[in-house]
């Protein structure tokens, strides 16, 4: 491929060589420079890109694109070198150009937002698969390809990696795409240069707000606002206090849902149920849809995750039956995912793991009142001790029972981090245990389970694996339950 091609929706200048130059592969790692790449140096929060360039052009690189105003050693003159203001964006368009424009060959729905992306992304899909549209997802916990699943690193992989799924998703036949598109991602240009064909608004409050990500809430916001400056539709949660901000310059084509009289898409008469271990909530959809949803899923917010849905799907005109059936179905790993143990009471995995998403989750589930609302949670080692004493606070102040365990206690002693929690939780009045060992306080919570309990175990959610000194030990609580059960039951336990 020539150079010229991977240029041709960047602006640049060459500073030495031209853009006939032949190009083989395109990167920004310089691990996998090869003959004849394009390195493309990016300046990132931890390296410079710029610093490996010596080393690239030893490695056979014949492009190098550098960034204006960036230090850099002079290369010999049979290598290209292009210049660019930003070279985030140049490899963002130039990964698009790579791989052929692959994200013209999809239907394109992107979704941010601080809360709710993941669950929406996967309900989207579900409806969309259900009525035979192949859909590819790029998210938070994996992205799928077809029938492949990949675990993801990033909620919003680096530019090269989405155009290069793309392609797989295109070869593979998929005809659409739902992907969570992260305030980082958008800040770092990583879907520059994709017009999303929908893009989505969940809701806002203060996240990612530190080093490396956003400075403040006001910067977190402006990034979260610039996907509606790149899709042809938004659809936005109109209840939603920042929503007016996140919209004020979109230049698309807007829809709300919501629960407020501003939303074009509306759910009415919510009703919560919590029956024979199985807890849901049913409402009525009016306005642009007008149908009967039930899901068996906890909470309000569940309730906009699915209107959600319903407005992202409306444009593919799904039928009701299908769509209605797809919702009641939806199961997304480790968010508030229902498991399945007794008649008697619920037990369910969520991947709360900080205090605000732990008083979330067990908020919501305090509307459903609950016999006793037991909470089995961990903290992770070498993180924040702050984090330990607030989830002990939370946990000891909204469920009426907590059973503390362990989590990825990584290089610190559990016991130790276990004080911590411990040392929150008896600021409260809230009745607790320890188990340290995670399988044994599976095991305990599902053992002293009562009826109209609603149980849930916090903080690993769809991760399948327990971190201990630097090794990652397999431990999928979903197969645990499964051994716990049969264990259980051999002991004469009748559930």
């Amino acid at each position: 491929m020539k150079l010229s091609k991977l240029l041709e929706k960047l602006d640049y200048t060459i500073i030495q060589g031209d853009d006939s130059t032949e190009v083989s592969t395109l990167t920004s790692d310089s691990r996998k420079v090869q003959e004849g790449t394009a390195f493309v140096s990016i300046v990132g929060a931890v390296s410079d890109g710029h610093k490996f360039i010596p080393a690239v052009v030893r490695d056979g690189a014949s492009v190098v694109v550098v960034q204006k105003g960036s230090e850099y050693e002079t290369v010999k003159d049979d290598v290209t070198v292009v210049e660019v203001e930003n070279t985030r964006l140049a490899l963002a368009l130039m990964s698009a150009a790579y791989f052929g424009y692959p994200a013209e060959k999809l239907y394109t729905i992107g979704i941010t937002g601080t809360k709710g992306k993941t669950t929406t992304t996967y309900m989207i899909r579900n409806v969309l698969e259900a009525c035979g549209i192949k859909t590819g997802l790029i998210g938070t916990i994996e992205t799928i390809i077809g029938e492949e699943s990949v675990h993801a690193n990033n909620t919003t992989p680096e530019s090269y990696i989405i155009h290069e799924t793309f392609a797989k998703m295109v070869s593979a036949g998929c005809k659409a795409v739902v992907m969570e598109v992260s305030s980082q991602g958008l800040k770092l240009d990583r879907t520059a240069g994709i017009m999303f064909d929908i893009g989505v608004f969940t809701n806002l409050s203060p996240d990612h707000i530190g080093p490396n990500e956003h400075a403040d809430f006001e910067e977190y916001k402006v990034c979260k606002a610039m996907l509606f400056k790149q899709c042809k539709v938004g659809i936005v949660n109109a209840d939603d206090s920042h929503t007016a901000d996140v919209i004020k310059d979109a230049t698309c084509k807007i829809e709300k849902y919501g629960m407020t009289s501003e939303a074009d898409i509306k759910a009415q008469d919510i009703e919560l149920y919590h029956e024979n271990g199985r807890i849901g909530i049913k409402f009525d959809c009016t306005g642009l849809v007008e149908m009967p949803v039930e899901l068996e899923m906890p909470g309000k917010f569940s309730v906009y995750n699915s209107l959600c849905a319903i407005a992202v799907t409306r444009h593919f005109n799904v039928e009701k039956e299908v769509l209605l059936k797809s919702l009641l179905n939806v199961k997304v790993k480790g968010r508030i995912e229902i498991v399945k143990v007794s008649d008697r009471f619920t037990l369910m995995i969520d991947y709360a793991h900080n205090a605000m998403a732990l008083e979330s989750v067990l908020g919501t589930l305090k509307e459903y009142e609950p016999n006793r609302l037991v909470c089995m949670f961990g903290c992770g080692g070498n993180r924040a001790r702050d984090r330990r004493f607030e989830m002990g606070e939370v946990s000891g102040r909204v469920a009426d029972f907590t059973v503390i365990t362990s989590d990825n206690p990584r290089f610190e002693e559990p016991l130790a981090i276990i004080e911590d929690i411990k040392t929150g939780i008896s600021k409260t009045d809230g009745e607790y245990v320890i188990v340290p060992d995670r399988r044994e306080a599976i095991k305990y919570v599902i053992k002293t389970g009562q009826p109209g309990d609603i149980v849930i175990l916090a903080g690993k959610g769809h991760e399948d694996y327990q971190e201990i000194k630097g090794v990652k030990y397999p431990m999928d609580e979903r197969v645990i339950i499964a051994e716990v059960l049969a264990e259980l039951k051999s002991e004469g336990w009748m559930g």
